[in-house]
């Protein structure tokens, strides 16, 4: 029966050690797979969207006329103010 289990380990530069105890038999063979864990940035919700976010090139009127351009209904008559 395989059993797996997971642990978090720092290298000093010559040997793994568990960042806690383990309860494996001494002096058995094990298979150890080595994934690099990253350090968490910690990021804000803010943070997160102004990097998936972007600025578009787009005509003056994009925002008063967003149906025309992504629908391609006819333009709004301009109200003057």
């Amino acid at each position: 029966m395989v059993r797996t289990k997971r642990l978090h380990a720092v290298f000093d530069g010559k040997v793994l050690r568990p960042e806690t105890a383990v309860d494996l038999e001494p002096n058995a063979r094990y298979l150890v797979t080595i994934e690099r864990k990253e350090e968490r940035n910690e990021q804000s919700l803010w943070d997160v969207l102004s990097t998936l976010s972007g600025t578009v090139e787009g005509p003056e009127d994009w925002s008063e006329e967003h149906d025309h351009y992504v629908y391609g209904t006819p333009k709004r008559a301009k109200v003057r103010r």
